[in-house]
């Protein structure tokens, strides 16, 4: 029997041609800010309030443009998991800061896609094929 789906929700905050990604301390792959959504969250919710523990960036998750949904193998999950990561296109001035469970913030382009796990780089290829990063 297939195991079911994990269902996350991340941002993807573009400046200059690139996306914010972080890195969870001790680790070197880059994910896009987000978490699975807690019970009774909508996507967008889990968005903005993943965006503010990871990054603490305070987003509204009315103002939340939902961009796309990837499925792809689960990193770090038993063999034959799926992640479903809806992606959502987010604004703000604020300067991402990385909190305790955030060992590092990156901005990458599709030229960083080998350090990203399979939704990442699914991500990366649907972000540059709208022209909003290289």
């Amino acid at each position: 029997m297939p195991l079911p789906d994990l269902h996350v929700a991340a941002v993807a905050l573009v400046r200059d041609r690139r996306v914010l990604m972080v890195t969870a301390r001790g680790r070197e792959v880059h994910y896009m800010p987000g978490g699975k959504l807690d019970p009774g969250e909508t996507p967008a919710e889990a968005a903005a309030r993943e965006a503010l523990e990871e990054v603490g960036l305070v987003l509204d998750p009315a103002q939340l443009v939902e961009a796309f949904t990837v499925r792809a193998l689960a990193h770090g999950q038993e063999e034959g998991r799926f992640v479903r990561m809806h992606v959502f296109l987010a604004e703000t001035d604020g300067a991402p800061v990385p909190s305790n469970e955030v060992g590092a913030i990156h901005w990458v382009g599709t030229a960083d896609a080998d350090r990203c796990p399979p939704a990442g780089r699914d991500v990366l290829r649907r972000l540059a094929a709208s022209d909003l990063i290289d």
